[in-house]
């Protein structure tokens, strides 16, 4: 029995550039894009697995996507609590 080779899905790919993306030239832009191609992908990795492959792509991309988007909140946190900080000491002084 002869099956028809399956074919790596455009999502999947698209989710691993935007997450790369994310961390390079659009931060915010591309981790989002990501996330969402990468749920996407596996959705239709997982329905039609016998035509469509490349779910370690898509999980690659909601990885690169969700650290991206966790670590500038983080930063966004320190930074804030840094500069309330100073004010915090500046209205103390």
């Amino acid at each position: 029995m002869n099956l028809p080779p399956r074919q790596t899905s455009a999502l999947a790919i698209t989710s691993l550039i935007s997450g790369i993306l994310g961390w390079t030239l659009v931060p915010w832009i591309g981790s989002i894009v990501a996330i969402v191609t990468g749920h996407m992908a596996r959705g239709e990795i997982r329905r039609a697995p016998d035509r469509f492959e490349g779910d370690g792509l898509a999980l690659a991309g909601l990885i690169l996507g969700y650290a991206m988007l966790a670590l500038s909140l983080v930063g966004i946190v320190v930074l804030l609590l840094f500069f309330g900080g100073l004010v915090w000491l500046g209205f103390n002084a």
